[in-house]
């Protein structure tokens, strides 16, 4: 996936969930933050971050701030891209030939982010996007997430019914070894990853290629799923 018009900028605080102040150029800007999550390992005071100009130009945020440099690493912080990137994988054979793909798709009083056939084979797929990495390992979620914990419950079940099921973890950077639920902040969805997998769920972690302009899933990660000191 591409972004147009993107801007280094330098951060300065982030007065709420959706809004950040930045610098550029010596000019101060509040900018629209395209990720909700909590985020504060990566947005530190001075850290580089990354823009993408509004295509509304008369928005009171001229800008999106899209991905933060980590020291070495460039993470991309849309959560919007996760799903375009793990669409294009898609339609390029990630998973083998697909005879139909539909995003967003509803089933019972839930909606997942993909829903495919191949041949016979109904296929559902929900995807997470990770930003929080810590010493080379990636963990979700860096909050608790109800509605994620729900989706794998749900696909346990439906994995039991004949659904060909995935959960995709997207690390939204590159450089990391290792995956794993976060058990400190969420421990119920970490349970509910190994309860998914060995219904049959499969479970995925990729990383990405990453540039200010661009995101792309790369290969795969290794899991770790195993509970600590169990």
């Amino acid at each position: 996936m591409q972004y147009k018009n993107v801007i280094a900028a330098t951060f300065i605080s982030r007065p709420n969930r959706f809004i950040a102040v930045v610098e550029v150029n010596s000019t101060t800007l509040r900018v629209h933050v395209k990720n909700t999550g909590r985020c504060a390992e990566l947005l530190q005071p001075g850290c580089t971050v990354y823009l993408e100009k509004s295509e509304n130009p008369t928005r009171k945020t001229p800008y999106d701030l899209i991905a933060v440099q980590k020291g070495s690493l460039l993470i991309n912080m849309d959560s919007a891209a996760p799903n375009t990137a793990v669409k294009e994988w898609l339609q390029a054979g990630g998973i083998g030939s697909l005879d139909f793909l539909k995003s967003e798709y509803k089933l019972g009083d839930s909606r997942f982010d993909f829903y495919a056939e191949q041949g016979e084979q109904k296929i559902l797929m929900e995807v997470k996007g990770c930003t929080l990495e810590e010493n080379g390992l990636a963990r979700f979620p860096d909050a608790p997430t109800e509605r994620g914990l729900k989706h794998v419950q749900e696909l346990t079940h439906l994995a039991s019914q004949g659904w060909k099921c995935y959960v995709m973890i997207v690390l939204q950077m590159k450089g990391v070894h290792t995956f794993a639920p976060n058990w400190t902040t969420h421990p119920a969805f970490g349970t509910a990853l190994q309860q998914a997998q060995a219904a049959g769920v499969t479970i995925l972690a990729y990383d990405c290629l990453v540039t200010p302009n661009s995101m792309q899933l790369h290969q795969a990660v290794p899991i770790d799923l195993s509970t600590p000191n169990a």
